[in-house]
């Protein structure tokens, strides 16, 4: 593992070895020992020899859990019987497997992390925001802020804040989605009580912080994505009383009609998660405003007034539903 530190010999940041074996870090161009006494917190692999079973007896702990009392360390004692089969318990010997959580008194901690970071993956959310949901969920049940909820409402909530204070934030429906039974009238009762106890202010949700995600979704060019970026941001300065999705939603539409690749509004619906109707509003308010909205680098002003009028692309939806419906007939 290498990393970048300052070296009193080379004066200047040089290249630093750390050596796991010794705990030294040491400069790689002097040699000089910069640091002893490193401790290294990664899993560490132990073998088991004397175990009797055809088993591999290398064994792996989990890296150390600085949120956890034991730092996740634990003990768990296996039964064998005299004939030494495993599974039974002898007389006189072992635990009591009630006292287990006194013995492991992080167990409902573990089991929610281990929650949460099955729902971020499912997510491809990142490591930091794991963490921060962990820290969350943990003063959650130090206060007893949500008791008697849901579990899986608790640990949705947690990851939903911790995402929006990363600026990475999930619509209520994804995290619903990887979430086991959770609604999202539930989920979002929970949210504010837990933003309440905990005095967790996650700001507004801005139209800017699901720009990229939103268009990798639809597979737009970098060109495009930018320009959706820059409209977003000038929308801020218009008084556009609309929901965020539903802006963005509409200027996605705007510059796609603008590039040759014309995305379906059905498409941007469901990626959006916004009715095709509420697009179609939001359209025709941010329509007036597309000259000062869309970027002069990316489409020329001659291009941007040719744009479909709200009223004419409204009168050519209900078209097509008078010509399918009288085709049907």
């Amino acid at each position: 593992m290498d990393n970048l530190n300052y070296c009193t010999d080379c004066k200047g940041n040089t290249e630093v070895i750390l050596d796991h074996t010794t705990g030294d870090s040491i400069c790689s161009q002097c040699g000089l020992v910069l640091e002893d006494h490193f401790i290294d917190e990664r899993s560490e692999w132990r073998t088991f020899a004397d175990n009797d079973d055809d088993e591999d007896p290398n064994r792996v702990g989990a890296a150390s859990d600085p949120l956890l009392t034991c730092g996740n360390l634990s003990t768990i004692v296996s039964y064998k019987t005299s004939g030494g089969g495993g599974g039974a318990k002898s007389e006189g010997m072992g635990i009591n497997w009630r006292t287990h959580s006194l013995i492991n008194p992080d167990r409902a901690l573990t089991k929610g992390f281990e929650a949460i970071a099955s729902m971020a993956d499912g997510l491809s959310i990142v490591q930091p925001v794991k963490i921060r949901a962990n820290e969350i969920y943990k003063n959650v049940v130090e206060q007893k802020s949500c008791k008697g909820r849901n579990l899986n409402v608790i640990l949705a909530a947690c990851l939903f804040i911790a995402c929006r204070e990363s600026k990475s934030p999930r619509t209520l429906k994804e995290i619903c989605s990887v979430a086991d039974r959770v609604s999202r009238k539930e989920l979002n009762r929970t949210i504010e009580t837990i933003k309440k106890h905990l005095e967790i202010g996650t700001g507004t949700l801005h139209a800017s912080e699901l720009v990229r995600r939103f268009c990798s979704h639809l597979g737009m060019k970098n060109q495009a994505m930018k320009a959706v970026q820059e409209a977003v941001e000038n929308s801020e300065e218009i008084d556009i009383r609309r929901n965020p999705k539903s802006i963005l939603a509409a200027i996605i539409y705007i510059v796609a009609q603008l590039s040759n690749e014309k995305i379906p509004l059905r498409d941007i619906a469901m990626v959006a998660e916004v009715a095709e109707e509420t697009i179609k509003k939001a359209y025709r308010d941010i329509h007036p405003h597309a000259s000062r909205l869309i970027p002069n680098w990316y489409a020329k002003e001659e291009d941007i007034h040719k744009l479909c009028q709200p009223s004419i692309c409204g009168a050519k939806q209900s078209n097509i539903k008078q010509i399918s419906v009288s085709a049907q007939a």
